[in-house]
């Protein structure tokens, strides 16, 4: 065999060949075996890929220096799918391998176990916790169960429509057949509550993987799901990379929520990657959602993927009620006759009232505002000056009676008396948030128990689980919370849910900005009533805006007639998933260094589909220049949020028309070319430029 083989390094560079020393023996070399290779003064882990007879012209080869022991080999289809996943997402091929080994040596120091175990369950041994099926679920189970092989599955079905149980029926006859499961949930729904009901039905066949760990449960989670010792494996988006030999089916829950996108390094979608790795493994893969993405409703119109529909609710006499609130003609009204001074300003008399009842009837409400703190903004009354973050240009939010903070670099500073600018006005809070609406709801109702759950009250696990438990043992009357509430919570005694201000939401510049708030509200009106049985939940939806289509199908609870309208809307304008949009962004300290950064890709990206265009120079084929013409160039512009963390920031946006446009190959190529550039003398881009590629791109601002 071959002394010489490729590696992928921990780099941003393309693999690189190296000399096996001869005290490696042959049968330790085989593509997906992890070594420590020298590059430059360093010593980095990377990946064997394939032998070669030869080292390529002018290379001088330096030696592997041994194998890392703690390290499985990466079997042949999972190289295959990080392959794919590099060349897709436009990113180094070595770093993608990285992702999928633990944090950690598999064993090592190991520092105090937490109070809590991981996983807590009151289940008792040798009880079934297994639950009936309703004829529904039945169908569903049976329709899934009858496909072999691999097939991307759509489980729509509404809230509180039982699709956790219909999960967890198809877990266990594969875990009957000896094969494995990963099931992926966003991060915000990895809940407590889900773990537990998997925990009931599977024991301690559960691993779980998540950013709430820290780095050495992760390990020992990752390796006892790889080793089969758990071999149902709960995770957020990177338990997408532990490998599972035995891996017979995936679940993707909540499919639609965009924190499956990762934002950094890789910028793969977990979704999409995860279909990709069943296809590759040829086994089934069920998304399922209330509200799913337009791209898995569209792929389902299509064919590609396989419909199943729950269209009721398992415990409860139907969907919530909601009342849509018009804040304009209150405002209207109580100017006539005159408002009640003891309400606060963000609540309507029928929301108070609803409130009020709620708590008569012993029950509990939950209030809906994506803000935290007091106030989003502090305005001078005399001058208009405003209190900004230096590092962003965001305002900066007030927190408690005088704490201003930024909620994206952590700037915080002390607010001011009086104005820093005229020095004679008093600044004063706009705006409003969770915090505040907390300190509004002790004065208006003393006796009423509340729990806050946003970014700032929840930060570990362990408050997570607090405040949980709370409102499950009744010891709570009101949850105030951010996005945080809106999904994989279920909690019997909730019966009201109010959204204070649904309209945050919408004006955001973002094709997807309706959609996003569709689903927001539809998921957070379902949290009402999932148990009543005489009567339906109920929901107070306050607005500025009802007319408003993604308020207007909420009140009807049809998201078949918002996604036809949205759809028809993308589609005019060749958005996802008509589509394909890819974003190259930019960020650097010098303002005028990023945007003239980001103008020399723009304009090598249309050179590169204007030769593509020219067979007769170029070589192309005429279905080659047929495919860069569906390619469109947009910008550069400053992103939404144009100054982040002291960095300026730029985007290109590369946008495709049609599923079949070849956009990922020319973010490759334009990755390529910057990445040899970068050696040269010429470099495109300066030294402080940051720059990166996002295929398929979900946040734009």
């Amino acid at each position: 065999m071959s002394r010489i083989w490729s590696v992928a390094v921990d780099a941003p560079l393309g693999p690189l060949h190296y000399a096996i020393p001869d005290t490696l023996p042959p049968e330790a070399l085989m593509p997906g075996v992890s070594v420590t290779v020298p590059l430059g003064a360093r010593k980095i882990p990377g990946v064997l890929l394939e032998p070669s007879e030869s080292a390529p012209e002018g290379v001088r080869l330096r030696e592997t220096l041994g194998l890392i022991a703690d390290r499985p080999v990466i079997d042949s289809k999972s190289l295959a799918w990080l392959q794919w996943l590099a060349k897709y997402y436009a990113y180094p091929l070595g770093p993608t391998l990285q992702l999928m080994f633990p944090p950690l040596d598999k064993s090592g120091g190991r520092k105090k176990a937490r109070k809590a175990p991981l996983i807590q369950t009151d289940m008792t041994e040798g009880v079934d916790h297994s639950v009936a099926l309703t004829a529904e679920q039945t169908e569903v189970v049976n329709a899934i169960a009858a496909t072999p092989g691999f097939q991307t599955h759509l489980l729509y079905g509404v809230t509180g429509s039982g699709k956790t149980e219909v999960y967890m029926e198809l877990i266990a006859r594969a875990a009957e057949r000896g094969e494995q499961a990963l099931v992926l949930v966003p991060e915000i729904s990895l809940t407590p509550q889900l773990i537990q009901r998997f925990a009931r039905r599977f024991g301690e066949k559960i691993a779980v993987i998540h950013s709430h760990l820290t780095p050495r449960e992760k390990t020992d989670n990752w390796w006892a799901a790889h080793q089969g010792e758990k071999p149902i494996l709960i995770g957020a988006r990177s338990a997408l990379f532990c490998p599972l030999p035995k891996l017979g089916i995936i679940v993707i829950d909540e499919e639609h929520e965009s924190s499956f996108k990762q934002d950094e390094s890789l910028r793969y979608h977990a979704r999409d990657a995860a279909v990709m790795l069943a296809k590759m493994r040829e086994i089934p893969i069920v998304l399922g959602s209330a509200t799913p993405s337009l791209e898995s409703w569209q792929n389902a119109k299509l064919g590609k993927y396989r419909l199943h529909r729950l269209p009721s609710r398992i415990h409860s006499g139907g969907l919530p009620r909601i009342d849509v609130i018009d804040l304009r003609e209150a405002r209207d009204q109580e100017r006539q006759s005159g408002r009640d001074e003891s309400r606060p300003f963000w609540l309507s008399q029928e929301l108070h009232l609803a409130l009020t009842e709620t708590l008569e009837r012993g029950e509990q409400a939950a209030l809906f505002l994506n803000r935290r703190g007091i106030a989003q903004s502090v305005v001078c009354p005399s001058c208009g000056h405003s209190s900004d973050c230096p590092n962003c240009e965001v305002a900066l939010t007030l927190h408690g009676r005088s704490h201003l903070v930024c909620h994206y670099c952590d700037y915080h500073e002390s607010l001011k008396e009086v104005c820093s600018q005229c020095n004679t006005g008093e600044p004063k809070p706009l705006g409003l948030g969770t915090e505040k609406i907390e300190r509004d709801l002790a004065k208006l109702f003393p006796n009423a128990r509340t729990v806050r759950m946003d970014r700032d009250e929840i930060q570990s696990r362990e408050d997570l689980e607090e405040a949980i438990a709370k409102i499950e043992k009744r010891e709570a009357d009101i949850l105030i919370g951010t996005q945080m509430i809106a999904k994989g919570l279920d909690f019997p005694g909730l019966t009201l849910v109010g959204l204070v201000m649904a309209d945050i939401a919408f004006n955001l510049p973002d094709f997807r900005a309706s959609e996003r708030a569709f689903q927001l509200l539809t998921q957070v009106a379902g949290r009402s009533g999932r148990h009543l049985k005489d009567r339906s939940g109920h929901v107070v939806l306050q607005t500025y805006n009802p007319d408003h289509p993604s308020i207007q199908f909420t009140l009807k609870h049809d998201y078949e007639g918002f996604a036809e309208h949205d759809l028809g809307f993308r589609e005019v304008l060749g958005y996802p998933p008509h589509g394909r949009l890819a974003a190259l962004k930019f960020a650097g300290p010098d303002l005028q260094e990023t945007e003239d950064a980001a103008r020399r890709v723009a304009e090598l990206a249309r050179r590169s589909l204007e030769n593509a265009k020219d067979p007769s120079g170029k070589g192309y084929s005429a279905e080659a220049a047929e495919r860069a013409d569906s390619i469109l160039v947009l910008g550069p512009a400053p992103a939404p949020m144009a100054k982040l963390r002291n960095l300026y920031r730029f985007q290109v946006l590369i946008r495709g028309q049609g599923i079949n446009s070849p956009v990922s190959s020319l973010c490759k190529t334009l990755s390529e070319h910057i990445e040899a550039r970068a050696k040269s003398k010429a470099p495109l881009l300066p030294p402080k430029v940051r720059f990166s590629v996002d295929v398929d791109a979900v946040h734009l601002l």
